[in-house]
C-alpha cells in the first residue's frame, strides 16, 4: 500500500479550520433570542437570506429610513482579555441605535455581524445575548446577522463585531438641527462610564501604569476596575422617542469619539455656537481616575471622553425645565450644561480653576 503524503486529499473545510456544524449549532441556539426582540413590523424569525421589515404595520404613513452602522472599537480587547462577553452587544447596539434617535428616527431592526478565526459557541451565544439584550433596551428587532469563521484572520480566542441598524422617521419630525437657533439651552443626559470610546487610550494607561483590574477600583472599593471599564454604553432611545414625538427637542448629539468638542457643532447650522459649562456635573469618579492616571489635560479630556455626559439635547429655554423633568422620570440623570450662541458653527467647553484638576480658568474650542 502507497503512503499518503501531506496534501493529498481528500481535504475538508473542517480540516481547514471552519465548522458548519458549530455555526449551525450557533444559529439553533440563537433562535429565541431573536424572538425575544419581536417588536411590531418584524417577527425576528431566523435562518433565511435577508430579514424583512414591514414598515405599515409598525405604523408609518410617510417614513424616512434612516441607517447607521458601527462597531465597539478596542473595549473588545478587554472583552476577550477578561472573559467580558455580557455586555458588549449592548454596546454594539448602542452605538448604531443610539445613531438613529439623535436624527429623530426609532429603531426598527438590527442585523449583527461576528467574526472569528476559530467558532466558540459558548463565547457567540454570550455575545449575541447581550445584542438581544440591547435591542429590547432600543426597542427594535434582531432580525438577521452573520457570523464568520476565518482560520488565520484573528488570533486564537479573538473576535469582532459590527452592527447594523435601521430606523424610521416621519418626513415632517426629521431632527436635522434646522430648528436650533442662539438662547436655545444644552441639556446634557448622564453617561453609564467610558461608554464605547476612548479605550485606546484606557488600555495604553492599564498597561503603562500596571492596573490590577480584577480589583477594587482606586475610586470605588466595592466595584473592581474592570467593571466600572466595562459598563455598557447607556441605551437613550426609550427616553427620547416621547420627546421627540411632542417635538419638543430641537437636536440631539451623540457623544461618541470625539467628545463633546467635536460631537455637538455635527448637529449645529451654521451661525449656531455651543459654549458648554464643564462646572455644571461633577466629573465621574472614573473619568476623574483616568485624567489622574495619564495627566490628560482638559482640552483633551474634552475630545476624548464622553466625561459624563452620553448624549446632550438642544431644547428652547422656556421648554428646558418641563424637559429636563420629564426626562428624569424616564430614568435620565440631567444637567443644564450651557447654551447655543451665535458665532461660528462649533463647540467651545469652558472650566474654572480646579476644574477638571485644572491649575487655571481653561476654554477649548472646535469649529465644526
Amino acid at each position: 500500500m502507497s503512503e499518503t503524503k501531506a496534501g493529498d486529499g481528500p481535504y475538508t473545510y473542517a480540516q481547514a479550520g471552519v465548522s458548519i456544524a458549530a455555526g449551525n449549532a450557533l444559529v439553533r441556539a440563537i433562535g429565541p433570542l431573536a424572538r425575544s426582540t419581536r417588536r411590531a413590523g418584524a417577527d425576528a424569525d431566523l435562518g433565511g437570506f435577508g430579514g424583512i421589515f414591514d414598515l405599515k404595520a409598525a405604523g408609518f404613513t410617510d417614513p424616512l429610513l434612516v441607517a447607521a452602522n458601527d462597531g465597539v472599537g478596542t473595549k473588545l480587547k478587554l472583552a476577550i482579555e477578561h472573559n467580558y462577553h455580557d455586555g458588549v452587544g449592548i454596546d454594539l447596539v448602542a452605538m448604531c441605535a443610539n445613531d438613529l434617535v439623535v436624527q429623530g428616527a426609532e429603531p426598527l431592526f438590527f442585523l449583527d455581524y461576528y467574526a472569528s478565526g476559530k467558532l466558540d459557541n459558548a463565547v457567540a451565544e454570550r455575545v449575541i445575548a447581550s445584542i438581544a439584550e440591547g435591542c429590547r433596551q432600543a426597542g427594535c428587532a434582531l432580525i438577521g446577522g452573520e457570523t464568520a469563521e476565518m482560520p488565520g484572520m484573528y488570533a486564537d480566542g479573538d473576535y469582532d463585531l459590527a452592527g447594523f441598524c435601521v430606523g424610521a422617521v416621519e418626513r415632517d419630525r426629521l431632527l436635522d438641527g434646522k430648528k436650533i437657533a442662539p438662547g436655545d439651552v444644552l441639556l446634557g443626559l448622564a453617561s453609564n462610564g467610558v461608554h464605547s470610546n476612548g479605550f485606546s487610550l484606557v488600555r495604553r494607561l492599564a498597561a503603562d501604569k500596571g492596573w490590577k483590574l480584577d480589583r477594587p477600583a482606586l475610586f470605588d472599593q466595592e466595584r473592581l476596575l474592570i467593571d466600572a471599564l466595562m459598563a455598557p454604553t447607556r441605551i437613550y432611545v426609550a427616553s427620547l422617542l416621547p420627546e421627540l414625538r411632542k417635538g419638543s427637542i430641537h437636536g440631539l448629539a451623540h457623544i461618541t469619539g470625539g467628545g463633546l468638542l467635536e460631537n455637538v457643532p455635527r448637529v449645529l447650522p451654521e451661525g449656531c455656537h455651543a459654549r458648554i459649562d464643564a462646572d455644571a456635573w461633577p466629573l465621574p469618579r472614573l473619568m476623574a481616575f483616568l485624567q489622574a492616571q495619564g495627566n490628560i489635560e482638559p482640552e483633551e479630556m474634552a475630545r476624548t471622553f464622553n466625561c459624563g455626559i452620553g448624549m446632550v439635547a438642544v431644547v428652547a429655554a422656556d421648554q428646558a425645565e418641563t424637559v429636563a423633568s420629564t426626562l428624569t422620570e424616564a430614568g435620565e440623570t440631567v444637567f443644564a450644561i450651557g447654551a447655543i450662541e451665535a458665532g461660528d458653527r462649533g463647540c467651545t467647553v469652558i472650566g474654572s480653576d480646579e476644574t477638571w484638576s485644572a491649575r487655571a480658568p481653561w476654554s477649548a474650542t472646535h469649529h465644526g
